[in-house]
């Protein structure tokens, strides 16, 4: 049995209203009717964009591969349902800049008819390194936001001889309950996904760590893993942001994640229950990742309700399934409201990424209207990464980065405490996304100036050599042309 660190070590964080008891009771909507387009991003994930192996007019099946991932850091894109490849083109992307991203637009058939797929009889016969391969093969990347390809955590877990596993059943964000009815509904499934990731890294333990907030999710889990020594599910304090990553390792075993490593360096990597649970699809009856259980909530919703949804179909789908009223709505947000994206408009596709999608009355938003800084330093005792956000936001408005930066602008996880509790309405964290941007561009930018440097270097020494070899050439003709004339006038002397 796995010994964990029990006492409490949470830095920071706040207790947001959770907004969730209209849609924790209800069970999982698994009715959504199949839209008659899906709209597919190739770039769905952490790293390099898929790249698709269609054309415009092919017939596909259900979990057929529609774009192969690029490189080690990518993910595959597979068919979430039947039809046909009706365009490949630039398309509004599920970001608040809505700008154009590379889509495959597939039109469906109403079939709904599956790829043949391989059920395997006893999986734990596999070797880890074929578990990794097949959940990379299948598209599954991280469910809890960031995305990352899951088959890189497994290997990296084996190559660090990770002995650690922590299954993140928080969700901490107000509103979102998709991973509460997943583990009440899906226990069995999501544990032996947790069992055959163990398998696929070569790990002894895990633990599930579940938030004292969602008690009917915690005794569906620690009953499904009752027969399992090597996964132990525990309750953990309801705060926000305890999802966090850094701020659960800590929590669970004491230990602390250096900045700039990898928890896998310190034995320990984590994983989402929704990622669990697709990589139990994954091994078991050889299903890619193509659609996940999405919380549609907010004032504006008059069914709210945890739906499960194919990747590609459209919020605005979603929404006129959930009835949300277009005039209450006052903002669209993927996601929670403290990490969330707000979006434009509702013509924008679901991804892997989206948890939750939020229609917010003008009532449920925060009062806008900011105060001067009344120097309270609530922001500084809830930040969970220990930082000052005051101090980094003064700086950041009198344009001086590098001094924001020093102070830890980079270990900022945008996890909106300290904007949530400020009692002046400061936008602290949207000074920090903007600092970390432009941050970035200046990055960038520098970069580009130290390449095109090197490049003029380059070019300059090179054509310091031609010209150098320009002039020893020309000297050798001058020589050559000399030597000539005297022996001309030797000869010439000698008749």
């Amino acid at each position: 049995m796995l010994s964990f660190f029990k006492t409490p070590r949470i830095r920071g964080g706040v207790h947001a209203k959770e907004h969730k008891t209209a849609t924790a009771a209800l069970p999982i909507a698994t009715n959504f009717p199949l839209p008659k387009k899906l709209y597919i991003p190739l770039q769905q994930h952490v790293g390099k964009p898929a790249e698709p192996l269609i054309m415009v007019g092919d017939k596909v099946l259900k979990g057929q591969l529609l774009a192969y991932s690029q490189g080690l850091i990518s993910a595959p894109v597979h068919a979430p349902s039947s039809g046909i490849i009706v365009d490949v083109n630039d398309y509004p992307a599920p970001h608040p800049s809505a700008l154009p991203i590379r889509m495959i637009v597939l039109e469906t058939d109403g079939k709904d008819e599956w790829i043949k797929t391989q059920l395997v009889d006893d999986p734990f016969q596999l070797n880890p390194e074929e578990i990794s391969l097949c959940v990379g093969a299948a598209g599954i990347v991280g469910l809890g936001g960031a995305t990352f390809p899951t088959a890189v955590k497994l290997n990296m877990g084996r190559e660090n001889h990770v002995d650690t596993l922590i299954i993140n059943g928080s969700e901490c964000e107000p509103y979102l309950c998709c991973d509460d009815r997943l583990m009440q509904e899906r226990a069995e499934q999501i544990i032996d996904g947790v069992r055959l990731m163990l398998h696929g890294m070569e790990s002894e333990h895990a633990v599930v760590a579940i938030e004292d907030n969602k008690p009917q999710a915690f005794l569906a889990m620690r009953a499904a893993a009752d027969p399992y020594a090597s996964v132990n599910v525990i309750q953990i304090p309801t705060r926000y942001p305890m999802g966090w990553d850094r701020q659960l390792i800590r929590y669970v075993t004491g230990k602390e994640v250096p900045v700039g490593c990898r928890s896998s360096e310190i034995g320990v990597t984590i994983h989402n229950v929704g990622t669990a649970y697709a990589v139990h699809k994954a091994i078991r009856y050889g299903q890619p990742l193509l659609n996940r259980v999405v919380t549609v909530a907010g004032g504006a919703v008059k069914r709210p309700m945890n739906v499960e949804v194919p990747f590609g179909t459209l919020i605005s789908e979603l929404f006129e399934f959930c009835e949300v009223n277009q005039q209450e709505t006052a903002r669209i947000i993927m996601g929670g409201p403290m990490m969330g994206d707000s979006l434009p408009h509702g013509a924008l596709p679901t991804v892997k990424a989206t948890s939750g999608i939020l229609a917010l009355t003008q009532s449920e938003l925060k009062n806008t209207d900011e105060q001067p800084c009344i120097r309270c330093a609530s922001c500084v005792s809830v930040c969970p990464a220990g930082l000052r956000p005051l101090d980094m936001a003064n700086n950041i408005r009198i344009n001086q980065l590098d001094a924001a930066v020093d102070l830890g602008l980079k270990d900022c996880i945008s996890c909106g405490c300290c904007s949530y509790i400020c009692p002046s309405n400061i936008p602290l964290v949207q000074f920090f996304k903007y600092a970390s941007g432009e941050v970035v561009a200046r990055q960038q930018a520098q970069h580009k100036s130290e390449q095109t440097k090197r490049l003029m270097d380059a070019r300059n020494a090179r054509m310091e050599r031609i010209a150098q070899q320009q002039r020893e050439e020309e000297l050798a003709r001058i020589a050559a042309k000399a030597e000539r004339e005297r022996l001309k006038a030797e000869q010439e002397a000698l008749v």
